[in-house]
């Protein structure tokens, strides 16, 4: 009963997540347009977050000593590395075969559980890859502008392999009386996120009067400063602890693929706020994605085979757990 009470925890919780992820587009689309760079937005998104999460770090100083390596980890890879990355990718390739790429991410964890972490995998996860993947194809409608400049599908792969790195770590340090508690790598994880973000970003050279103006969204007028607190408090600082929360409840591998449907979310709130047209092919792959999310996460996780490499073991193994050893430290991106 309490595994089962998890894992119902756990999927709306990846849900909340998607949805909360989903939005930062919708949201920073306006902003772009407005004039600013989508850099000086990353670093806007992530410094915001970080300075909401200020109390929390301080909170949790005892992380930096206790868990140095994994809070570098959350904040290069998690936070700087996936943002990164991902625009890197975008000018040099169309915004669909990036998504695309970056959304390889659930198969490549799949790779780390069954190769790395030596964990069998269901069939039902594999399967649910697959066809999320392929519906993501038919979203993002990867065929309308192919193209192969070797350097921007590489920023893609990395975006894609930092994601993985968010997926993997989340399921760190889950376990046991050296439990990393998730509000306190996410906090730290921003900080260092946004000290790397600063250097790439160069915000000094920003023009901070845009944000005091308006934007257009879906021809209304909108507040820039109220677009930039939907990015930071819902799409940043509510998606990370959902997201981080739902991994430990349920598994890297499942996670990852119900993480799909942020790009599905991403569409249909184009389609309603910024009046984006939806084609048929879309629609079918959205509805693919969801089929896949959802075989994905009635999967049952299994237990380890032999030794886990590097001591990371899965959330939905220690949910078999009646011992409540969970609720300690599990908050309830």
């Amino acid at each position: 009963m309490q595994a089962s009470q998890g894992r119902s925890a756990g999927l709306g919780l990846a849900l909340a997540s998607a949805f909360a992820f989903g939005g930062s587009g919708v949201a920073a689309k306006p902003l772009i347009e407005a004039g600013l760079d989508p850099l000086h937005v990353v670093w806007l998104r992530v410094t915001g977050a970080a300075l909401v999460m200020l109390p929390v770090a301080w909170r949790h100083r005892a992380l930096l000593l206790r868990k140095p390596a994994l809070l570098a980890g959350f904040g290069l890879l998690a936070v700087a590395g996936v943002q990164a990355f991902y625009f890197a990718s975008l000018s040099r390739i169309p915004v669909g075969v990036a998504l695309l790429i970056e959304y390889l991410a659930p198969a490549l964890v799949l790779g780390w559980v069954r190769f790395v972490q030596r964990r069998p995998v269901t069939r039902a996860a594999a399967v649910g890859v697959v066809l999320a993947v392929g519906g993501l194809a038919c979203v993002v409608e990867v065929w309308a502008g192919l193209s192969f400049d070797a350097l921007g599908l590489l920023f893609a792969l990395g975006a894609a392999c930092c994601q993985v790195g968010y997926f993997v770590l989340s399921d760190q340090g889950s376990t046991g009386d050296d439990a990393a508690d998730p509000l306190g790598v996410i906090a730290y994880g921003l900080l260092i996120g946004a000290a790397v973000l600063t250097l790439v970003a160069r915000p000094w050279g920003m023009d901070w009067s845009l944000l005091a103006g308006s934007a257009r969204m879906g021809g209304a007028d909108v507040p820039a400063a109220l677009l930039l607190g939907w990015i930071v408090l819902i799409a940043t600082v509510l998606a990370y602890v959902t997201g981080v929360v739902s991994v430990r409840r349920l598994s890297p591998q499942v996670a990852g693929v119900v993480a799909c449907l942020e790009a599905v979310v991403a569409t249909v709130l184009a389609w309603v706020l910024l009046r984006e047209h939806l084609s048929a092919p879309q629609i079918i792959g959205g509805a693919v994605v969801l089929v896949g999310a959802f075989i994905a996460q009635s999967s049952a996780p299994r237990a380890p085979s032999g030794p886990v490499a590097g001591g990371l073991t899965g959330a939905g193994a220690d949910l078999r757990h009646a011992d409540g050893e969970l609720s300690a430290e599990r908050t309830a991106p």
